[in-house]
């Protein structure tokens, strides 16, 4: 059951991430808007998409699903500080979906990497925690 629970919380990411890639890959205006506003158009917005394509493929693959969740972590951690410095939580007056999605996001890949802390080269096997 949690074999099954942890592969349904790794797609879930994986498809969040993917879903957003053909906002950046194709210069929707609300992806330019926000990238913009945080001052990383067209690269910032392009290499965002490039890393998160790797994380969510990561996830997917059972030996590399660590490496996906951090990478995950990392890039939505970004997202959330944008969103509370320079965007706000509202963009566009989306109501705070893409605030709200990105908190999701960062809880659900927290939780993965957590049952697959063990599976961290080097240090995975001293976690004890």
């Amino acid at each position: 059951m949690k074999t099954k629970l942890l592969f349904i919380l790794r797609l879930a990411v994986a498809i969040i991430l993917i879903q957003t890639l053909r906002f950046k890959f194709t210069a929707h205006p609300d992806s330019v808007y926000i990238f913009s506003q945080v001052g990383l158009e067209p690269y910032g917005r392009i290499a965002i998409g490039i890393l998160e394509l790797i994380a969510g493929i990561l996830l997917l693959i059972p030996k590399t699903v660590w490496a996906g969740a951090t990478l995950t972590l990392g890039v939505i951690f970004g997202a959330i500080v944008m969103h509370l410095t320079q965007l706000g939580i509202q963009v566009n007056n989306d109501g705070g979906v893409l605030f709200s999605t990105a908190v999701v996001t960062f809880i659900l890949s927290a939780i993965i990497l957590y049952f697959y802390k063990k599976d961290i080269p080097v240090i995975g096997k001293k976690l004890n925690f």
